[in-house]
């Protein structure tokens, strides 16, 4: 089998994207890489390491690594703030890209940073319409996005997944209470300031509470799946800052854990010789003097109402259907499912659709960590290679 003169389409630059590209690449395969933020990496690129003592497997290294390796592959081509306009199949892909119009809402004075120089050179974007005092290292918005027509012969859609949005769950006064915060939110802070603080003043917090399934197996919201990601985040998060603090006072508010690969049920043993887990979720925050909070939830023994004051709340978001899957699935031809993510057409091999030479790879199929979105995407690329010797 030969793939000479073979081009492929991906869509989304996260993981799975930059995952799916770089396996394609090595098969001599030229790829169209289709990004519709400033920046490659995706979610998973702003998260940190949360090694302590040793390696506690959190990905975060993974996707540095295979950002490099996809910025610095001369058989891949990557489109920022692009985004796919319309598709006509005949024996080919016939794509037009528009440039898109990426959010620019956390950008301070008009600059938006980028949380890795493996992206090189892009670090810093800039949109001149609101910028103050300019970084002579910083792209212009303007400069980036491609308009123009692609010819492929087949599409791998790797375009991710949504954070569900903690602001739904009004009892726990996320974006109204200062130190109630997200995962995502929380990586943030340990990347700003080096280690965990609290947002209302940047000290250690004394008392962490981590509520888990935020947006996950929620009958009232219709969000019934399990994300996969959160017990495992949260329990790395939370060693790494008894590792760093170890007078800290951690607990973990759970429905069940998830187990997340074959060393995880050490770690959870570990994990409960220095932090509570309780299995029951608080039903309401209230603010406190001093920015503190109080937590009330069901002791899980009697069921009675337990009140209790925390530093800091954490709350581990789920994922959620990326906001594009229903345009993309009507763009491309290809199911969504029950829950709104794309659907695969065979229950076997999850990368295939009900479209012939587009694949799926990644959380745009459903939850998944680092490690699966990866495995996962490199099962398409494997696919894609099959469907291009039987199409010759």
């Amino acid at each position: 089998m030969s793939t000479e003169n073979k081009k492929i389409m991906v869509i989304g630059g996260g993981i799975a994207g930059l995952t799916a590209a770089w396996e394609l690449s090595r098969f001599g395969i030229d790829v169209e890489l289709v990004e519709k933020t400033c920046f490659l990496g995706g979610k998973a690129i702003g998260f940190c390491c949360k090694a302590t003592d040793e390696c506690v497997q959190c990905g975060a290294c993974s996707v540095e690594d295979m950002l490099k390796k996809v910025v610095e592959s001369p058989s891949i081509r990557v489109h920022l703030a692009t985004e796919v306009e319309s598709i006509d199949q005949q024996k080919t892909f016939k794509v037009k890209l528009k440039k898109s119009s990426p959010a620019m809402d956390d950008a301070e004075n008009g600059l938006l940073t980028g949380f890795s120089k493996n992206n090189s050179p892009l670090y810093v974007v800039v949109d001149r319409t609101k910028a103050g005092e300019i970084s002579q290292d910083a792209v212009d918005l303007a400069d980036l996005g491609n308009e123009g027509r692609l010819e492929v012969d087949a599409v791998v859609v790797a375009s991710g997944f949504s954070p569900f949005d903690a602001g739904i769950k009004r009892t726990y006064g996320y974006g109204v209470f200062t130190n109630v915060i997200t995962g995502m939110d929380l990586e943030g802070i340990k990347r700003k300031f080096g280690s965990v603080v609290k947002p209302s003043d940047q000290k250690a917090p004394e008392k962490i509470a981590f509520i888990q399934c935020v947006g996950s197996r929620d009958e009232r919201l219709g969000n019934l799946w399990c994300s996969q990601v959160c017990c495992p985040y949260a329990m790395r998060m939370a060693s790494d800052v008894k590792f760093n603090n170890p007078e800290a006072q951690i607990s973990i508010f759970y429905m069940d854990i998830q187990n997340a690969g074959k060393n995880f049920p050490c770690f959870y043993q570990k994990s409960k010789e220095t932090m509570k887990f309780i299995r029951t979720i608080p039903v309401d925050v209230f603010p406190l003097e001093n920015d503190r909070l109080k937590m009330r939830y069901l002791n899980e023994e009697d069921g009675m109402p337990v009140e209790e004051e925390f530093d800091l709340v954490v709350l581990s978001v789920g994922i959620t259907p990326g906001p594009d899957n229903a345009s993309l699935a009507e763009l491309f031809g290809i199911r969504l499912n029950e829950d709104g993510f794309m659907a695969a057409n065979d229950s076997l091999n999850r990368t295939l659709t009900t479209h012939q030479g587009v694949f799926i790879a990644g959380t745009v199929e459903g939850p998944k960590t680092i490690a699966a979105s990866m495995a996962h995407a490199g099962q398409a690329a494997g696919e894609v290679i099959k469907y291009l010797g039987v199409s010759k």
